[in-house]
């Protein structure tokens, strides 16, 4: 007997083809830096937070990209857009190397966008992707939040497509962080790495956390969440919470598009939400890139040195 994954698949269950980026936030915590160039903008060395995630989505064989912007954000737009006049000069001047590196963001997928009218959460953010995504299962990616690699995108959709229902990624942070994060209730299955989920709360005082397993910020959908979304009030924050209605989905019977069943993850995850950690994000990329490493490890030695001294 074939155990293929498409033979697992359950009954009437769509492929993931597309991935939603929310990009409307208005990036507060990096002010003034950000009163003109949006957060997702803000370089990782020397490319876009965002064209990182975008990498990843491609990567896990997901081409169709609707991102959520807002107002100010035309920036993301023109980056994955041609710029026929850069090119042009870059051209001119046989610079091929820096050609690549313009024409790769516009050729890493197919990129729409849809624009949320006001900031009323994550939760609203992902109903703006409703008419672009149908009755698909979908991708939510995180632009805070950068993982090193595919790999578990990759496998929280072969999840979804073992499984059904709605798949997050769920990581293990120390008891005094829960609060910073929604947390899941879980329940162990026959994988070492997949959990069912039982219960969801948004960003839980410690000593109401239900576990210390922590959502990151990627998530596969199932389009039943849309209709949970319609209804669910507005939560934590004044704002509607994906968390709140992938809990109402955990709680109903598989036929009806419940289950939700976490990935644990335990690779290399970077969050750029914050500054200390965006600068901790900068410094390790550029460390492992070869152009940069060899001039920038032994002046990082020397400043510690400097500073322990001081």
């Amino acid at each position: 007997m074939n155990d293929s994954i498409d033979q697992k698949r359950p009954s009437g269950s769509a492929a993931v083809t597309k991935a939603v980026v929310p990009a409307a936030g208005l990036g507060t915590r990096f002010l003034p830096a950000t009163k003109a160039t949006p957060k997702e903008m803000l370089p990782i060395v020397d490319k876009p937070a965002i064209q990182y995630v975008v990498e990843e989505a491609v990567a896990a064989d997901l081409q169709d990209v609707l991102m959520i912007t807002g107002r100010s954000k035309r920036s993301i737009e023109d980056h994955f857009d041609r710029a026929y006049e850069l090119e042009e000069a870059l051209e001119a001047k046989g610079d091929d190397a820096r050609l690549r590196s313009v024409r790769e963001s516009s050729d890493l997928a197919q990129v729409h966008y849809v624009r949320q009218g006001e900031p009323r959460g994550l939760g609203h953010a992902v109903l703006c992707a409703e008419a672009h995504v149908g009755d698909n299962p979908f991708a939510v990616l995180l632009g805070d939040d950068l993982i090193e690699s595919a790999d578990l995108l990759r496998r929280m959709i072969e999840v979804r497509e073992r499984h059904g229902g709605s798949v997050v990624a769920l990581m293990e942070v120390e008891p005094e962080q829960v609060s910073l994060y929604g947390c899941a209730g879980i329940e162990p299955t026959d994988e070492d790495d997949v959990v069912t989920v039982t219960d969801l709360v948004e960003k839980p005082a410690p000593e109401q956390a239900p576990s210390r397993w922590a959502i990151i910020g990627r998530y596969v959908c199932d389009p039943e969440v849309f209709p949970v979304l319609h209804e669910t009030p507005p939560g934590r924050g004044g704002e509607i919470q994906l968390t709140d209605a992938l809990r109402e989905l955990a709680k109903r019977d598989p036929e009806d598009g419940g289950t939700v069943h976490g990935v644990l993850f335990r690779g290399s995850r970077y969050d750029t939400g914050n500054k200390a950690d965006y600068i901790r994000t900068v410094v390790d990329f550029a460390c492992r890139r070869p152009d940069l490493a060899e001039e920038l490890l032994p002046w990082l030695r020397g400043f510690v040195d400097r500073a322990q001294r001081s």
